[in-house]
């Protein structure tokens, strides 16, 4: 009887998502001719809610709400490291974004790779920054389905073998073909069902589950009484002075690294003024403080005495959820952790498709494409890349997602140069960013590989070894190699491109006063 009720409520939670996917045609502007921006942003049309849940929405996935428990709960403190990782990325977004949206505002830019092509000039450098975003997202992609498949064997929706699978496409179906048919729109209007769901389940389960391990100290005394008993090397919930050094990078890197995103970049260009940007992200820490009640909720998992198969330590939450909570419930939450892998899945498959059109196919195969011709490509490239993340989480192993995953984390953090760069100085060269970029994608992937697909990597500081993010190693490598070729290029004569893109003085930051300002 209880599982009946657990998959009858997290039914519903789908189900109605699914119907309210459909509901974007609703926002969708039929008065106007096809158009990229139209598909891909929305028409900059976002207010400031609009934006803040979108925006939320894409940055926290469902895999980020169970990997981050499921890393407190395998490793300890160490998986805390998400949350000063978002603390630090939101002042950046702050300073960074309504920049960003203001340089593609002002010269009709839809993607970063358009801002990079218009501040430097360079067709190739923007070609290394488009194809490192798609490269990147791909994997990050397929890991939100391998979330929701964690979700699903804990509803008991995903048993082995094809049924299993084919239960994984029903419920990405619908709000797939809704993003293919409305663009933008689809992911947004799911965001506000997303922000609903989230934050009451993580308040409601936070506190039903502290109310039964007796409150907060009792539930960290267990908890690390249970992480002890496992005899797992460096782990322990509060971390060593060993352990600081890749705590920190780690944190550092994956902030700049995340703002580099092209489904964040994506949300971020939707908005409808630099303000609306600025605004949002005063009030995005809230979502933080969410993603630190599930990450106390892997501490939980621990203090439960919950047990994971091998390998599957983002399953600790699912069945923390499904042990602790009734079953009504728990459908419920469950159903939200689900919700969850919708919407940056759709905003990622949209941001890697507008990066193709506008930066492979219209840059280099079709540059006579008409409005309608780019739009009718980029949903085909959008379905193409949810069918390959389907694919991928279904036919090979969650670890090789969770790698490939790393990897593109250190691979976008190389772009970061030329595109945060560029929104402070030209003084760095087109052809110096580019051979720093190829440096950092080279050095990255090397280190990653040879350290066994490890985040961090011990490096000599100080007459001792210091672990670091490997993707912040690499990325200050590319940096060195920017300035100095700057200056070797400068004094050779290469001559730079032609920049068509200049610093606004003062962002915009007035609302568009066209129709659907405030609405997705």
């Amino acid at each position: 009887m209880r599982e009946e009720a657990l998959l009858a409520a997290f039914l519903s939670v789908v189900g109605a998502t699914s119907l309210w996917a459909v509901s974007a045609r609703r926002f969708h502007a039929r008065d106007t001719l096809p158009s990229l921006e139209g598909w891909a942003l929305a028409d900059r049309s976002l207010g400031t809610l609009w934006t803040w849940l979108l925006l939320g929405g894409t940055v926290f996935t469902a895999y980020t709400f169970a990997a981050v428990p499921g890393l407190v709960y395998g490793d300890g403190a160490s998986g805390f490291f998400a949350l000063p990782y978002t603390v630090i990325v939101w002042p950046l977004a702050f300073v960074l974004l309504p920049r960003l949206w203001a340089m593609a505002r002002a010269h009709g830019h839809i993607t970063v790779a358009d801002v990079v092509r218009g501040r430097y000039g360079s067709p190739s450098l923007a070609l290394a920054v488009a194809l490192t975003g798609i490269l990147a997202t791909l994997p990050y992609l397929a890991l939100q389905l391998v979330g929701l498949r964690a979700v699903l064997t804990v509803s008991g929706l995903y048993p082995r073998g094809p049924t299993g699978d084919l239960a994984l496409i029903a419920l990405f179906a619908v709000p797939a073909l809704a993003s293919y048919r409305y663009g933008l729109r689809a992911p947004t209007v799911i965001s506000a069902l997303k922000g609903i769901l989230v934050f009451c389940s993580a308040f409601a389960v936070m506190a039903l589950v502290l109310g039964r391990l007796g409150g907060p100290g009792p539930m960290f005394d267990a908890a690390a009484l249970h992480l002890a008993e496992r005899a797992a090397p460096d782990a322990a919930l509060v971390p060593g002075p060993h352990q600081q050094g890749a705590y920190a990078t780690l944190a550092l890197g994956s902030a700049l690294a995340l703002l580099m995103y092209p489904h964040v970049l994506t949300a971020g260009f939707a908005a409808s003024s630099a303000g609306t940007l600025r605004r949002a992200s005063v009030a995005l820490p809230a979502w933080t403080a969410v993603l630190a009640l599930f990450g106390l909720l892997g501490v939980a998992a621990l203090a439960a005495g919950i047990h994971t198969p091998p390998g599957r330590a983002e399953e600790a939450v699912p069945l923390l959820v499904g042990s602790f909570l009734p079953a009504l419930l728990a459908g419920l939450v469950l159903g939200a952790l689900a919700v969850g892998a919708l919407v940056p899945a759709a905003v990622m498959s949209i941001a890697a498709a507008s990066l193709f059109v506008r930066n492979v196919y219209v840059e280099y195969v079709q540059p006579t494409a008409t409005p309608k011709r780019q739009v009718r490509i980029a949903r085909v490239v959008s379905l193409v890349v949810k069918v390959a993340a389907v694919a991928f989480a279904v036919g090979l192993r969650d670890q090789d997602a969770i790698n490939l995953q790393l990897l593109g984390g250190v691979w976008i953090l190389q772009v970061f140069p030329a595109v945060a760069g560029g929104l402070l100085t030209r003084r760095l060269h087109e052809r110096a960013l580019l051979a720093g970029w190829g440096t950092g994608m080279v050095a990255g992937t090397t280190l990653v590989v040879g350290h066994g697909f490890s985040s961090v990597v011990p490096l000599p500081f100080g007459g001792r070894e210091l672990e670091v993010y490997t993707g912040l190693a690499a990325f200050l490598l590319n940096v060195a190699v920017a300035v100095v070729l700057t200056t070797v290029f400068d004094r050779l004569g290469p001559p730079r491109g032609a920049a068509t893109t200049a610093l606004p003085q003062r962002p915009a930051a007035g609302r568009r006063t066209t129709r659907g300002t405030s609405s997705p």
